[in-house]
């Protein structure tokens, strides 16, 4: 058989080359020189072509076809790049082509040898003609979907030379749009994982062909593809491929936004997707550092819109932060985000007419922001180490935000957090899984505390007490930091170093060495100079006693069971041995704050309460400790026992209390009060045991010591309670008889009189508690003695203060109040009472309450009821006290009740001194109830009825204290049930109803809160009526701030209920109290649901307009809708109207700045929310048109009324803002440029229809009017002062309007409708404004010529025709009124005389800015300033 070469030779002349014969001459060419040697005549000929191209394919079908391939082409390609010549240039494209169609036809492998030739071919693409390249690229274009593996799209390789040869050919028709139509069909077509990869390796290479949006167009898909199937090992070097094109300028913001929402929102979890996360982290970090602008873009993400937020967007700006430029802006972006989301949730929250939909979508906002942080944090040890430091940094941050009590408005029912908490939560997790952190967050913790403010450094005191409490053996090994800080002790706030100590106590039983140190350092502090740092140190010594106590068996036979188990004590929890007493051990220190000063000493009182209640069995030890030193100011067998002269002294020039002998009193009769409770307690508990017990440690002797002190304390309670009843008070307290007091005298009487009736009060509190254990017969004798004791605490009383207010208020002696210091301390309160701190205790209050009720209710029966009265035994002086005794009660609970809500209400150990608070709440209902019903009965006596109305006012004085304690806290909402439990009469629960049906409160309600909040505002419901009837004002006016508090704790849906109530009041009350009606009409406007509330201003202040008078009609004495309003009452309404539409317009500017923030977002193409839900602000637009149509109602109603100026003067000021507003808004329905222009909504064009008609036009005459009232008033310097702050409202106000109607005529030009159709001309001006016509200048006035010279650039800026000015013309008037307006009364106008000239040259300089009336100008008085 003949051989293909032989049959070949045959057939054609012996000049034709085999393929061999080329692969060989290839070579030879190779190792010889190329350019000399000469091709064979057959390579030459053109009409080879077609044999070459089959050469291809015979081999293409060999069995090892790749070699075979590869080596013919390369060979032919050799021969071409080294013998450029036209038949050679011609067989390139061709044999491209063939090659192109084999590999896409899969008719040769796709290996390394494929992609050699390939990369040969992209080579010489510049040799093949430019008309071949588009059938190159078409064929790679249409091979696309097939691409499947990765050796498939080599072929990619050709594509980016290809187009960009198109794109730079002048031989192709239009080749930009032929670019663009490739770059679309490869964007349309279908990709696979490993298309989608080496798109994004090679699509840098054309990147410059490229347009902006087929740029996005790209990324998108790109990202999109990522969602769908990419495999994660692939995620990190595409990432990294994107990152190149960011830094390369191919969609820096689009790149680094698909990234953060593409791992932010990932489905996919795991360790090995947090891997990759951390991978693609230094990847990030790695681009940054390389082009920071790629960081500004990270930053701006959040900076646009917080809606950006997720994990990944958290954790990429910590990292970003390790980059020096950006560590402080990193870091101060997320904290602003989080703290933009709390604000925008708490306006939301208070903004009564959002959507609950849109309060919700900011609640979840501020959630979404909290959980990304802690995620990221959480996820910090998969491969994230590097961000730690930021971590420390952002968790800090947070905390130094942080203002004592800045973040309770966050209420936790919601789930969120707030800014200390979440900071908290960020180091502790820190602190838990980084080791390497924790000697960082320790350090931190020093240098905050010792470096900021006090309210600053509370969080971090908490935050170490929470490590202290929980990590307790990794803070053993920072010791030597936590002595560091104690080192300071002396030189910190009273506050920090108090609390300070208090968190470290945990740690103390674990280290005996740091409890050493830290009562060395409570020594030391002992003899400082300054009192607030004794006054810390003081506390800090009973808080290290109590801790010590606790930390041991606590009871009255703890040291039975101490001694029986020597061995168990030694293995306790406490790795150190454990030490002698520390209470005798500190013996000697506590003797020394003995000789402190008062508030020092009065510490103690109240920490040696403490340590009794932490363990009774030291009750005998403190009253050895306490009798000598009261030994000194008690003389038993003298005829004046209490040494209150030996209590104060005189220091600089006055007196004040040296010894606050009644808080030692009140500490030792707690005590004694306390301690046969707990001994009668545990020997009911322990029947087998008995006192004997103590012999293990204490002697007999030593117990016999003991009983006799408290003995001896009991006996001197008894003594000095029958002195005070008995004895010489006026002797005690330094009054002479027949001389008069010298100034000196009379304040060394006012500081014993301090002293005396806190001593009083114990004592009372002495016989409340024997009056709960006495027999029948007993107690009418104790309840006597206490209304006498009563009595005496009025007569000292007196000498307290020389002067007495009308509320029953006095001016109180001001003493430190130490007894509370340790826990203000510790809860970091900067604030303390500044009246001396009451002693009775609740129970004290609750029984002096019902007798003094009891004993008025017997006086005020003496008439009607003599003989029965009579045979009632030892009666008589309880009779004689009535009313006088009840109003010194109420003046007593009202004083406690003070001091309990601003410093008691909070402090679980104050409640149980002093009893709970809602012992008091229904003896006063019963009061109050008690002296109504017998006030409504015809009163002989003048006297008495303003007596019974003076404790009404007191007794509701003290309810609204218990209802202001029951709303601060969910704990004390079992304030308002106790009291809604209270029975009352019948008689007085349906006195006053109206038959208002529609207002159902507490019906068909399941929360037991909400229900007896409604109950209690259904009973004092008739109560309000009866006071409104009787005209018994103050007490209607504080019922009103009742009804408000809990209106206002309500929900929304029940609010309504009240708002209904409070209107149906103004509609049929007849109130002329000016407070009372400002009360109902605030109340019936704030309570009431939107949009109702807007209707009933607006109806009310269309009766104002009745009431008041305007222009065209008279004023009436009193509206016939709502009676309420009358001339008496109309200034207080008018405010109370214009205050609640001020707020509106607050919230109205608040939801403006958010919709400017949302549409910069949106109209740079930025889509944050990844639930594919519009953004909250969109969705309130619509609101905001309707509130906004609202307020324009109400204000209309008011330009029309004559008002006084302080009115008038605030309606300019609102006016101005609304104005604003509306610019603003309008401003926004432009679209910038290269943005689609939308229509205006059918809501905002009736919103601006109704501005323009009925508020724009009036209110140019309502200043009108103002100017011309000025002109015809006298001039005064009260006017002058007047008119001078009006002249500064009216210039901004019209300054405003015109700046609205600017963007009015705009945005009229930009979608052709006609929106200033109703819109006034602005005539109101403090200067002349000349019309802009051709005959001006002839016109114009000579008397004029200074002022029109003055202002000659306004000839061209006629302001806002009703129908053809342009928008330049309206920005020259906003010009020329932001030059005269804003700086109007200061600058440019004499009109701004300073205040200091005298009156003459003020009228001076009036008279000289005097301008002539036209028709058009509103002209300046001369009293015009």
């Amino acid at each position: 058989m003949r051989s293909p070469e032989n049959s070949r030779g045959a057939m054609h002349p012996p000049s034709q080359l085999t393929d061999a014969e080329i692969i060989s001459l290839a070579q030879n060419h190779h190792h010889f020189n190329p350019v000399s040697s000469q091709l064979p005549p057959f390579l030459l000929d053109e009409s080879s072509h077609p044999i070459l191209l089959s050469f291809l394919h015979s081999r293409a079908a060999s069995a090892d076809s790749s070699t075979a391939v590869s080596d013919y082409v390369s060979s032919l390609i050799s021969l071409i790049s080294h013998h450029p010549c036209a038949a050679l240039s011609s067989l390139l494209p061709a044999l491209l082509h063939a090659y192109l169609s084999l590999f896409t036809s899969r008719k040769i492998p796709h290996d390394r040898n494929s992609l050699s030739i390939i990369q040969q071919f992209a080579g010489h693409l510049d040799a093949i003609e430019i008309r071949k390249i588009p059938e190159v690229i078409d064929l790679v274009i249409s091979y696309f979907p097939q691409i499947s593996e990765l050796d498939d799209a080599q072929v990619l390789i050709l594509l980016p030379k290809c187009i960009e040869l198109v794109r730079i050919s002048s031989e192709i028709d239009k080749p930009v749009e032929y670019v663009n139509s490739v770059l679309d069909a490869v964007i349309e077509c279908d990709w696979s994982n490993v298309l989608l990869i080496k798109l994004v390796e090679s699509i840098r290479d054309f990147a410059s062909c490229i347009d902006k949006v087929r740029r996005r167009e790209f990324l998108q898909k790109i990202f999109a593809k990522m969602r769908e199937d990419v495999e994660m090992q692939d995620l990190p070097g595409l990432v990294y491929q994107l990152l190149v094109l960011a830094a390369k300028g191919f969609g820096k913001r689009e790149v680094i936004e698909g990234i953060v929402l593409y791992f932010g929102g990932a489905n996919k979890a795991g360790s090995v997707m947090k891997q990759v996360e951390g991978t693609v982290l230094l990847h990030v970090n790695f681009a940054v550092k390389q082009d920071p602008s790629l960081g500004q873009e990270v930053l701006g993400l959040v900076r646009q819109d917080s809606r950006a937020f997720n994990h990944f967007t958290v954790t990429v700006l910590l990292s970003v932060a390790r980059i020096r430029r950006f560590s402080d802006s990193a870091i101060d972006i997320l904290k602003t985000a989080l703290f933009n989301a709390y604000k925008d949730y708490k306006f939301a929250k208070v903004c009564r007419w959002l959507p609950d939909e849109l309060k919700e979508e900011y609640l979840e906002n501020a959630r979404v922001i909290e959980k990304a942080i802690l995620k990221s944090v959480n996820g910090s040890h998969y491969g994230r180490e590097h961000i730690v430091p930021s971590i420390v940094q952002l968790g800090f941050g947070l905390l130094h935000a942080v203002e004592e009590g800045s973040q309770k408005e966050i209420s936790k029912s919601d789930g969120l957090m707030g800014t200390e908490e979440l900071g908290t939560q960020v180091l502790k997790c820190l602190f838990e899984v980084h080791d390497m952190s924790r000697n960082e967050i320790i350090e931190q913790c020093k240098y905050h505390v010792l470096s900021m403010k006090p309210e600053k450094s509370f969080p971090i005191t908490r935050l170490l007490g929470y490590l202290v409490q929980v990590h307790p053996h990794p803070m053993l090994e920072h010791i030597s930091h936590l002595k560091e800080m104690l080192d300071y002790f002396t030189f910190m706030d009273s506050r920090i170093s108090s609390n300070l100590i208090t968190v470290l106590l945990p740690l103390m039983k674990f280290s005996r060495s740091l409890q050493d140190y830290t009562i060395l350092v409570l020594r030391k502090a002992m003899f400082r100079r300054e009192n607030s740092v004794r006054l810390a140190a003081c506390s800090a010594i009973f808080d290290l006693l109590s801790a010590e106590k606790q930390s041991k068996p606590v009871g009255l036979f703890s040291f039975q069971e101490s001694s029986s188990q020597a061995s168990c004590s030694q293995q306790a929890e406490e790795p150190h041995a454990t030490r002698a007493d520390l209470f005798q051990e500190l013996s000697g220190l506590l003797q020394r704050c003995l000789y402190q000063q008062a508030n020092v000493r009065e510490n103690v009182y109240h920490g040696i309460m403490k340590l009794v209640v932490v363990d009774p069995l030291s009750s005998g030890t403190i009253f050895d400790l306490l009798l000598s030193h009261f030994q000194r100011f008690y003389k038993e067998n003298e005829e004046l026992p209490l040494g209150i002269d030996q209590c104060v002294k005189l220091e600089n020039g006055k007196f004040c209390i040296e010894e606050p002998l009644d808080c030692l009193l009140f500490c030792v009769s707690w005590i004694l009060i306390l301690q046969p409770q707990n001994r009668s307690e545990n020997r009911s508990d322990h029947p087998s045991e008995s006192l004997p017990c103590f012999g293990f440690s204490i002697s007999q002797d030593n117990e016999a010591g003991r009983n006799f002190s408290g003995v001896s304390f009991s006996n001197a309670l008894a003594q000095i309670r029958k002195f005070l009843r008995n004895g010489n008070l006026e002797g005690l307290l330094g009054k002479k008889q027949d001389s008069d007091s010298t100034p000196i005298e009379e304040e060394k009487r006012k500081c014993s009189a301090t002293l005396l009736l806190g001593i009083l009060e114990v004592v009372m509190n002495n016989i409340v508690n024997e009056l709960v254990k006495a027999a029948n017969e007993q107690k009418l004798e104790l309840e006597t003695e206490l209304s006498q004791f009563v009595e005496i605490h009025e007569f000292v009383d007196k000498y307290t203060s020389n002067s007495r207010h009308g509320s029953g208020a006095k001016k109180p002696v001001i003493r430190p109040s130490a007894s509370d210091a340790a826990d203000k301390l510790a809860i970091g309160c900067a604030k303390q009472s500044p009246d001396r701190t009451p002693l009775l205790a609740t129970s004290s209050i609750h029984h002096l309450l019902r007798i003094s009720l009891e004993s008025w209710k017997l006086e005020n029966s003496k008439n009607g009821a003599a003989s029965q009265r009579n045979s009632q035994p030892s009666s008589g002086k309880v009779q004689v006290l009535g009313s006088k005794i009840l109003s010194r009660v109420l003046h007593m609970c009202f004083h406690q009740l003070k001091f309990f809500s601003q410093t008691g209400k909070d402090d679980p150990f104050k409640t149980l001194v002093y009893g709970e608070i809602k012992l008091i709440g229904p003896p006063l209902l019963n009061i109050i109830f008690s002296l109504k019903s017998v006030s409504k009965k015809e009163a002989k006596v003048q006297k008495d009825v303003e007596c019974r109305k003076e404790n009404i006012h007191l007794a509701l004085l003290c309810l609204k204290k218990i209802i202001e304690v029951g709303l601060s806290s969910a704990k004390y909402l079992c304030l308002i049930d106790h009291l809604v439990s209270t029975s009352l009469p019948e008689e007085n629960v349906a006195a006053g109803d109206w038959g208002d049906d529609e207002c159902k409160l507490a019906e068909g309600i399941d929360d037991q809160s909400t229900k007896s909040k409604e109950l209690f505002l259904k009973s004092i419901k008739p109560l309000l009526i009866e006071f409104l009837g009787c005209s018994f004002f103050r007490e209607a006016e504080i019922l009103c701030d009742m009804v408000l508090m809990i209106g206002k704790k309500l929900p929304e849906e029940r609010r309504n209920l009240v708002g209904s109530l409070a209107t149906q009041l103004c509609r049929r009350s007849d109130v002329s109290n000016s407070k009372v009606a400002k009360c109902l009409v605030f109340i019936a406007v704030t309570l009431t649901s939107p949009p109702a509330d807007m209707v009933i201003a607006e109806n009310m202040a269309s009766e104002l307009v009745q009431v008041l008078g305007s222009e065209d009609m008279d004023p009436v004495d009193e509206s016939e809708t709502f009676p309420i309003i009358r001339k008496s009452t109309s200034a207080a309404i008018s405010t109370t109207i214009l205050q609640s539409v001020d707020s509106s317009i607050a919230d109205m500017d608040w939801i403006a700045i958010r919709l400017k923030t949302c549409y910069m977002a949106t109209q740079k193409g930025i889509s944050f929310n990844q639930t594919g839900k519009e953004a909250p602000e969109l969705a309130v637009e619509e609101v905001l048109y309707s509130r906004a149509e609202a307020v324009v109602k109400v204000l209309s109603h008011f330009v029309a009324m004559n008002l006084k100026d302080p009115q008038a003067e605030h309606l300019l000021k609102l006016a101005a803002k609304f104005y604003k507003n509306l610019a603003r808004i309008s401003k926004l329905r432009i679209s910038p440029k290269g943005c689609k222009q939308f229509l205006p909504s059918s809501k905002y064009q009736r919103l601006v229809e109704t501005t323009c008609r009925k508020l724009t036009a009036p209110i140019y005459n309502f200043v009108t009017k103002m100017q011309q009232n000025q002109q015809e008033s006298n001039t005064n310097k009260g006017l002058v002062n007047k008119i001078k702050r009006e002249n500064r409202c009216i210039p901004d106000l019209i300054f405003q309007i015109e700046d609205y109607e600017k963007y009015l005529i705009q945005l009229s030009k930009i979608t052709k409708l006609n929106l200033l159709r109703h819109a006034k001309r602005s005539t109101s001006r403090d200067f002349k404004i000349v019309e802009s016509t051709e005959d001006a200048p002839e016109e114009q006035n000579p008397n004029h010529e200074e002022a029109d010279s003055h202002h000659s650039t306004a000839h061209s800026s006629s302001g806002s025709d009703n129908e053809g000015e342009g928008p330049d013309d309206t920005e020259c008037v906003s010009s020329l009124a932001a030059g005269d307006g804003a700086d109007g009364g200061e600058r440019g106008s004499p009109l701004a005389a300073d205040d200091t000239e005298n009156e003459d040259e003020e009228e001076a300089a009036l008279r000289r800015v005097k301008r002539a009336r036209t028709s058009k100008v509103v002209q300046d008085s001369d009293e015009e300033v």
